[in-house]
């Protein structure tokens, strides 16, 4: 069973995605876009840039990684999250929530590689 890319709109009439992972967890949210157009790309970005490396901001002295790549780090409420950096160093894309462990946030972003292989897109949502 592969992922759902869900395209929804906001009520200031941006455009956002989420992707739910096999089991219909939240396991990636996007930014906001102001088109369905750019929208769209950003699921392409995202298929392109899923299986980068991971930096992990938490420690001190790792060396810095190249983009794209995933940033863990831990939020105001000492929570770890990640973030997707495309090649270009934009966040196009973040943890739905905080996670306890850095393990599990780890997992959140394994959770995606295995979330984008064959993943679907689902704009049904706009139709209401």
């Amino acid at each position: 069973m592969s992922g759902k890319f869900v395209i929804t709109k906001t009520p200031k009439d941006f455009y956002r995605f989420s992707l739910l992972a096999a089991n219909y967890v939240t396991v990636l949210t996007s930014k906001n876009y102001s088109t369905l157009r750019t929208c769209r790309e950003g699921i392409e970005t995202i298929k392109t840039n899923a299986l980068a490396p991971v930096s992990d901001l938490t420690l001190t002295n790792t060396p810095d990684q190249k983009f794209p790549k995933y940033e863990v780090y831990l939020d105001t409420s000492g929570l770890f999250r990640f973030r997707l950096l495309a090649l270009n160093g934009l966040n196009i894309a973040m943890a739905e929530e905080g996670y306890v462990s850095k393990d599990s946030c780890l997992k959140g972003i394994e959770a995606i590689g295995r979330a984008i292989k064959k993943a679907t897109i689902d704009e049904t949502a706009l139709k209401s």
